[in-house]
C-alpha cells in the first residue's frame, strides 16, 4: 500500500513539480485547500514561493492555520518547503514584521547584500549549494543517511534564522556566510530549498519523509 502524502494548496506554489516528484518515490497524493481535507491527512507539505505576508494571508484566507498548527501537534508529519518551512517560524521582516505559524521558534530575515568582506552578493540567492550538516552524519534527522555537501537547488532571498541551534540540521553557504537549509523539530520538518528540483538528493529526501 502506498504512502498517503497531501500537498496543502493555497495557492502560492507549482505544486505539480511537487506531486510529480512525490509520485516518483511511490506516494500516492492528494490535494488541501479546506480545513477538513487537513484533519483528515496522514502526511502534510507545506509548499510556497513569493512573500511571507501574502502566503501567511492566503493560509487564513482559506482558514487552514488552525488545522495545520492542530495536525502538528497530533503528530501528522508535516515538511515545509521554501517559503513554506519559513511560514513555520514565529514571524518574517519580509515587508515589515508579520507573524508566522509559530511551530518553530524563530525568525526569517533578509539575506545580507554583502558578504562578510564587505562585497557586492547577488540576491537573491539563487542556484546550487552544497548541505552542511549541523548534527554528524544528519543524525537522527530526516536527513540521516544523505551524504554530506550534497547539493540542492535554492532559490530565495530570506533566511530563517533559528532561535534554538538544535533545530537546525544542515546549512549551506553564500557569500561566506551559513543560511540555515533545513531544521527539524519532531514530526516537522523544512527545507528551504526544492527537493522536488534538487535531483537525487532531492528524491531521497522525499523519499525520508515519507516514511517518517
Amino acid at each position: 500500500m502506498s504512502v498517503q502524502v497531501t500537498i496543502i494548496d493555497y495557492g502560492r506554489s507549482n505544486l505539480l513539480s511537487v506531486q510529480r516528484a512525490l509520485e516518483h518515490c511511490g506516494a500516492s497524493v492528494s490535494y488541501a485547500s479546506s480545513p477538513s481535507q487537513i484533519e483528515t491527512a496522514e502526511r502534510l507539505i507545506l509548499p510556497g514561493v513569493g512573500a511571507f505576508a501574502d502566503g501567511m494571508q492566503q493560509l487564513q484566507n482559506n482558514h487552514l492555520v488552525q488545522p495545520i498548527c492542530q495536525a502538528v501537534r497530533k503528530g501528522v508529519p508535516l515538511l515545509g518547503i521554501c517559503l513554506g518551512m519559513q511560514l513555520l517560524f514565529e514571524s518574517s521582516e519580509e515587508g515589515g514584521v508579520h507573524a508566522g505559524l509559530g511551530l518553530i521558534e524563530g525568525k526569517v530575515t533578509a539575506i545580507p547584500t554583502v558578504d562578510l568582506q564587505g562585497q557586492r552578493q547577488k540576491v537573491p540567492h539563487i542556484g546550487w549549494g552544497k548541505l552542511f550538516s549541523n548534527q554528524i552524519g544528519f543524525q537522527n534527522s530526516f536527513l540521516q543517511g544523505l551524504p554530506e555537501r550534497s547539493e540542492c537547488y535554492f532559490v530565495h532571498s530570506f533566511q530563517a534564522q533559528v532561535k534554538e541551534q538544535s533545530r537546525q540540521v544542515a546549512y549551506t553557504k553564500y557569500g561566506s556566510r551559513e543560511i540555515c537549509a533545513a531544521v527539524q523539530k519532531g514530526n516537522l520538518m523544512g527545507t528551504q530549498f526544492h527537493p522536488e528540483k534538487s535531483g537525487e538528493a532531492g528524491l531521497y529526501i522525499l523519499q525520508a519523509f515519507c516514511k517518517a
